[in-house]
């Protein structure tokens, strides 16, 4: 199949990195069709008086036509609320802290996004994430591998770390092997109107709202107790291993009230209000069932740093299945994104498999991603327990 005979349908977003990432496409000869993803517009809980996605689309579609490629709007609205809206509410009010972003990816832009695509008669699709795609031959069979992009401070494989083999073998990174610097000036020298927007800082596609106030639009506020746990408890003299909440099972001291456990994550220093204390407070735990948040003093509490985690091996996932992750070695692995990689060890059972830190490793949380490199190829993930 020629270039010019292969359609890729690009995700436009309004942004300076899929604006570019179309550019180079279209440069290449591609047959490129840009459409933009409409998958928010519940305005129930909106709380800014701007209208990001309308803005948004506006850009996408200046730049196809600046491109002079054909452009398209899509409404995913009903199943963004579906996929990734209510899952992430019912993951707060669980304790859980989930990441929309990788969500996001799994379910809407490499899933939802890319069947519609095949409607469109895409033979690929592509995004302006900073990521690259690998194929590796091996006995008659291609598998495909995700490595991080060639700029460290804009590497987003972290975020695609669910994408699964077919995902991949239908998917163009255009801008993986560049810089960011390097792309806004591309975007400048082709006059893309998106060459000096900032890059977005909101939930992924609902726009300018900060998490906390998005949450308190849908969950309810229910007070409850914080309780301080002392650096010198006697619980960080014994190894817990893997028991993420122990602790639930030490005596503290009340010291105020907060508006609900499940608005709050593991690490968190900002939104309780409590003060006369020595040192910023950081939440240690949190307890949903009994509706309580454990803290501790200071950013270098004990209580915030773990050395293990677990995953279920039913939400264990093998990005590159070439590789046998227990029969590797020097691995290394993240549990949020743009953290430096840490190296780890991995063991497993028929049930769950264990991640152990060479280094302690602050504020680990139950429904976060850990996601796991072999180089700088991310060849497995998974949600922590």
């Amino acid at each position: 199949m020629s270039i010019s005979s292969t359609r890729v349908v690009i995700a436009l977003s309004g942004g300076v990195d899929s604006s570019v990432a179309a550019y180079l496409l279209k440069e290449k000869g591609y047959d490129v069709l840009g459409v933009f993803m409409k998958n928010w517009h519940d305005e129930s809980v909106t709380i800014s008086e701007e209208c990001p996605w309308l803005e948004d689309s506006y850009d996408a579609m200046l730049v196809a036509q600046k491109l002079n490629i054909p452009f398209k709007v899509i409404d995913l609205s009903d199943q963004y609320k579906e996929k990734i809206v209510d899952y992430m509410f019912n993951e707060y009010e669980s304790g859980n802290t989930p990441n929309p972003d990788v969500l996001c990816n799994r379910e809407i832009k490499f899933d939802v996004f890319l069947e519609t695509a095949k409607q469109l008669n895409a033979d690929f699709i592509a995004t302006g994430h900073y990521a690259r795609v690998l194929s590796i031959d091996k006995s008659n069979k291609t598998y495909f591998g995700l490595k991080s992009g060639i700029d460290v401070e804009k590497d987003q494989s972290y975020f695609l770390c669910q994408l699964n083999q077919y995902q991949l073998s239908k998917t163009l990174f255009p801008i993986g092997n560049l810089k960011k610097d390097d792309v806004r000036e591309i975007a400048k020298k082709q006059g893309l109107i998106t060459a000096e927007k900032k890059d977005s800082q909101g939930l992924c596609f609902i726009g300018k709202v900060k998490l906390p106030d998005f949450l308190q639009q849908k969950l309810v506020r229910k007070k409850g107790n914080v309780i301080l746990i002392s650096r010198d408890n006697d619980m960080y003299k014994k190894d817990f291993g893997y028991d993420d909440y122990a602790y639930q099972k030490q005596d503290g001291k009340i010291i105020g009230n907060h508006i609900g456990s499940h608005f709050f994550t593991i690490g968190q220093r900002k939104g309780l209000s409590i003060g006369g204390m020595k040192e910023p407070l950081f939440i240690l735990a949190t307890d949903t069932i009994n509706n309580l948040i454990y803290v501790g003093e200071g950013s270098d509490h004990p209580g915030l740093y773990r050395k293990s985690l677990k995953v279920y091996a039913d939400n264990f996932h093998v990005v590159n299945p070439y590789y046998n992750i227990l029969n590797l070695n020097k691995l290394k692995a993240r549990i949020r994104y743009r953290q430096a990689l840490q190296e780890v060890s991995i063991s497993a059972d028929k049930d769950c498999f264990y991640f152990d830190f060479t280094k302690k490793q602050k504020a680990i949380a139950r429904g976060q991603f850990i996601s796991i490199y072999k180089g700088d190829e991310l060849i497995a993930s998974g949600v922590i327990d």
